[in-house]
């Protein structure tokens, strides 16, 4: 067996196991009333459609339950960083929702020019709707503090990326 074919089944594998996980242990509890996304109110079909979209696609990298991968605040040997929480404990909920947009689109160097990081891009991937979806599920699992400080970050960015 190849050193390639190897390492991506062990991904695949890797991802299913992740998905199958959130599934069954219902991963962090999402509230819809109060998330909104540019300001406006996300409904729990958005919130519903980004929680699978998030197993799909974010779960194998920032976990299943959105806490991350170990050591996250420090580099990797390959000076890259691991991949953050996206729940209360990480730094998610510090960006306005236009940067969190555009980073998951355009992955993070379109918002810190020359930053190299493991995090693809999902532009072609995921439409911009279902981005938005997948942050709502992200933001409607954060309790209220963070969610308050958020929508405060988002309304000063005025739609800025």
């Amino acid at each position: 067996m190849k050193p390639r074919f190897l390492l991506l089944a062990c991904a695949g594998i890797t991802a299913a196991i992740a998905v199958a996980a959130l599934a069954q242990a219902g991963g962090p509890t999402a509230k819809a009333e109060g998330v909104t996304f540019l300001g406006e109110p996300l409904t729990p079909e958005q919130i519903g459609l980004g929680r699978e979209l998030y197993a799909a696609n974010c779960a194998s990298c920032h976990g299943s339950k959105l806490e991350g991968q170990p050591d996250w605040q420090r580099r990797l040997p390959n000076g890259r960083m691991p991949a953050p929480p996206h729940n209360e404990t990480g730094h998610t909920w510090h960006h306005a929702d236009r940067q969190l947009f555009t980073i998951t689109q355009r992955g993070v160097s379109a918002v810190v020019p020359g930053y190299e990081s493991d995090m693809p891009a999902f532009e072609g991937v995921l439409s911009d709707a279902e981005i938005a979806a997948v942050l709502a599920y992200i933001k409607s699992t954060w309790p209220e503090r963070q969610r308050e400080f958020q929508a405060k970050v988002s309304a000063r960015d005025g739609g800025r990326s």
